[in-house]
């Protein structure tokens, strides 16, 4: 069948090339250069799923700027345009969604709509109350960055927000598209669905911030952070994963959907969410804090990616850090490969790393690399098990 998908992000470009496999797909796109380069099967994104299949696998996939050339004949439309949390209008900004839900309702199409973008609790039920239609659910995404098609290959489990015909048959698009042979499938409401994408970000955002504050705890007050953690995960009811010391959650999802989870809070009883955001800024001003005890004239950071298969910092968390650094007046430069222009928050982009290293007082590392092992004495890292 075919199947259109509108945004080529992370999550609309791994699905479309899960889909694509076995299906005639259509990707939507609003910049030229991506969709010329997914045609030229070279992949916009750093994913090395998506560079190996674009490579290697016989991909029924094709690029378009044309809304109506994507859509025409698609039996299902899925979205996967960005949305943003605006910190200042208190406001989840839905405007790409529903641009392409309008494009879709006046082509007249008898299709189902199926929206991946990260969206409000309850939105769902509002698009159709507002347009008056019924062809359209959510199924969440929980993909990482830089392994998004990785994670749809070999899915945690599939999330689909109505229990219909319909929405079985998608499921089964995804499942004929995977590797992992036992999948497990939730069928629930969309609001219901919904809420499982906020909550279960806001509660990796919480395992970050938990051992963030342990991390602080011991750097202030001298203790090997790495042993307690160590000490801690060894229970299996805590495990040792997502332990790693950061400078702070960050990257496309866990901000926005912190926050956003917290706007749905309203008039409802909490403290732990609010708590959860507060603690990333708190963890923030602290790695800040610990850089101007070391009275440097330059601080040098070391890529703004928060990881090291991305080439994406939108959101990253040490931008906040760089933030906090200028408010104290220390001149700051960047070392980061990907980006291709000499300022960036007004600071210099210094993309030779010798000149980087010999200028730079203190080199600021979110992860750690081994090409800093020679300036070691320079680098400030919280990393402490030398992953993401």
């Amino acid at each position: 069948m075919k199947i259109a998908v509108a945004g080529t992000g992370y999550v609309g470009l791994s699905i479309a090339t899960l889909l694509s496999q076995k299906n005639e797909v259509v990707a939507l796109d609003i910049i030229p250069e991506k969709v010329e380069m997914i045609n030229k099967r070279i992949s916009p994104i750093r994913d090395k799923e998506i560079e190996d299949f674009f490579a290697n696998k016989t991909l029924d996939l094709k690029a378009t700027l044309d809304y109506k050339d994507a859509f025409e004949g698609a039996k299902y439309i899925v979205i996967s345009t960005p949305t943003n949390y605006d910190d200042e209008r208190n406001y989840f900004d839905t405007s790409s969604v529903e641009d392409i839900i309008e494009k879709v309702i006046s082509m007249e199409m008898d299709t189902t709509i199926v929206v991946k973008s990260t969206i409000p609790v309850g939105y769902i039920e509002s698009i159709k109350q507002k347009y008056g239609i019924d062809n359209i659910m959510f199924s969440p995404e929980f993909l990482r960055e830089g392994r998004a098609l990785y994670d749809n290959l070999y899915p945690s489990r599939i999330i689909m927000g109505e229990k219909s015909k319909r929405a079985i048959e998608f499921a089964n698009l995804l499942k004929e598209g995977a590797l992992k042979e036992k999948i497990e499938v939730k069928y629930m409401n969309s609001t219901e669905a919904e809420a499982v994408k906020l909550f279960a970000n806001t509660y990796l955002a919480l395992r970050v911030s938990y051992f963030n504050e342990l991390d602080t705890y011991a750097e202030i007050k001298g203790l090997n952070s790495k042993d307690i953690i160590d000490g801690i995960c060894l229970d299996p009811r805590i495990g040792t994963y997502y332990n790693n010391p950061s400078f702070g959650y960050g990257g496309y999802c866990l901000p926005k959907d912190t926050k956003q989870l917290l706007a749905n809070f309203e008039n409802v009883p909490q403290n732990l969410i609010r708590a959860i955001v507060r603690s990333n800024r708190t963890r923030k001003k602290h790695i800040a804090e610990m850089i101007m005890r070391r009275d440097p004239d330059i601080v040098g950071v070391y890529r703004l990616t928060m990881k090291s298969e991305s080439d994406n910092f939108r959101f990253s968390a040490i931008q906040g850090v760089i933030e906090n650094l200028k408010k104290e007046g220390v001149e700051i430069i960047i070392y980061e490969p990907t980006l291709k222009k000499d300022k960036f928050l007004d600071c210099n982009v210094i993309n030779n790393f010798e000149k980087f290293k010999k200028e730079s007082d203190v080199i600021l590392a979110n992860r750690y690399e081994d090409k800093l092992f020679e300036v070691k004495d320079k680098v400030y890292t919280r990393d402490l098990y030398s992953r993401d």
